[in-house]
């Protein structure tokens, strides 16, 4: 018999639900709204064995996907990024794939500037738009690369940035460049095959390769903690898509223990591999679960 919470939901399936829920007020929105997710192309994980001199590898950048159509900055999900209008005024007419970048470690200080409705002028300074592809060309990656390249080059913006990509000699060497990328605080390394072309969704012509994976979780509950943060939460109890449940009480700022992730809410959490039961290994709290 399935376990079920104090609201009679089945548990190993409330994740699904809340993003469900969230898909569904989304797709409602679109509804109303006329947003339409954009034709952007996603990542595959990187399995060894691949012969790697047919990618060109890129740091995995800790921002937010951004895609320009031509004449608007969106999200993943297809809503319009509220940025000032110097950052778009000279953007070309042509679509723009990247990704919106304060530094590594940035994140959620990105997060707040992207999400204000009103942008801050000061705070957008900082923002650099990372371009890694050029969407309309019918052309391989490579191909696309060298063009993107001389055109950032060309338009000469200060806020516009060419996400550099090198190829790799050999298994040894993309894990040696994936430790010295995680080492200096990034989030892993992107490949993109040199003949690949833009198709929107997930594919094997794009792979990201991180020393850690990451899922998401419901909080179940907030457990308090002990010692040093007596009077603050101490760790998270949650349970994953499985039903599984296990505790995250690492990866979290004194201000997230003061106020930590609601119950219900979802988190993404980092893990080094599973337990033969299935659990995550050292799981990390990265960050409350976005959708935008």
């Amino acid at each position: 018999m399935e376990n079920l919470n104090c609201y009679g939901i089945v548990m190993k399936d409330k994740l699904s639900i809340v993003l469900s829920s969230t898909l569904l007020l989304s797709a409602e929105a679109a509804w109303a709204t006329g947003v339409v997710e954009p034709p952007i192309a996603l990542a595959q994980s990187y399995q060894q064995g691949l012969a790697l001199d047919h990618y060109l590898v890129s740091e995995k950048l800790d921002g937010m996907r951004a895609y320009w159509d031509g004449e608007r900055l969106l999200s993943r999900a297809g809503n319009p990024i509220a940025a000032p209008d110097w950052f778009t005024a000279e953007l070309p007419k042509e679509p723009l794939d990247g990704e919106l970048w304060l530094g590594r470690g940035q994140f959620e200080a990105l997060m707040a500037v992207v999400r204000d409705r009103i942008p801050d002028e000061a705070a957008w300074r900082s923002v650099r738009f990372m371009l890694f592809d050029l969407p309309s060309q019918p052309l391989p990656f490579e191909q696309r690369y060298r063009l993107l390249a001389e055109r950032v080059e060309q338009w000469g913006l200060p806020h516009l940035e060419l996400v550099r990509h090198e190829p790799v000699a050999s298994d040894l060497s993309l894990d040696l460049r994936l430790a010295a990328i995680s080492e200096a605080g990034g989030e892993g390394l992107m490949l993109r095959h040199r003949q690949s072309l833009y198709r929107p969704g997930r594919g094997a012509g794009l792979l990201k390769y991180k020393a850690y994976e990451d899922s998401e979780a419901v909080v179940i509950a907030q457990l308090p903690g002990k010692g040093k943060y007596e009077g603050m939460m101490g760790s998270l109890l949650v349970e994953d898509p499985q039903g599984r449940r296990f505790k995250i009480g690492s990866g979290f700022s004194d201000a997230q223990r003061r106020t930590p992730p609601a119950v219900g809410s979802v988190v993404t959490y980092r893990f080094n591999g599973r337990t033969g039961s299935g659990l995550p290994r050292f799981a990390r709290f990265e960050r409350v679960f976005i959708s935008l």
